[in-house]
């Protein structure tokens, strides 16, 4: 299925975390808490400005990011979990 988020709202794919500690300490799915970094999937145009204009975007699909904890709206997409969220809530795009 297609999806294309609006004005200034980006669909996003979290990324799983590590299964073990850099100890190596295996963590069970238990204690694991959701991950707050994913990918970028699709974006929208950008939001609109007072005078009309469009807002340019600052991310684009594929980067990597860094979103809050308690960010986004959840959905499932083709049996996929993906969030649905404002591109305020991500704090920052990861080299």
């Amino acid at each position: 299925m297609a999806f294309t988020p609006l004005h200034d709202r980006v669909l996003v794919e979290r990324v799983e975390s590590e299964e073990k500690t850099k100890g190596g300490l295996i963590i069970p799915d238990s204690a694991k808490e959701k991950p707050a970094e994913g990918i970028v999937v699709s974006v929208g145009a950008g939001a609109k400005a007072e005078d009309g204009a469009r807002v340019a975007m600052d991310v684009k699909a594929g980067d990597k990011i860094l979103f809050g904890k308690w960010s986004g709206t959840e959905i499932t997409l083709d049996g996929k979990e993906m969030l649905i969220m404002k591109e305020s809530d991500i704090m920052g795009i990861i080299a």
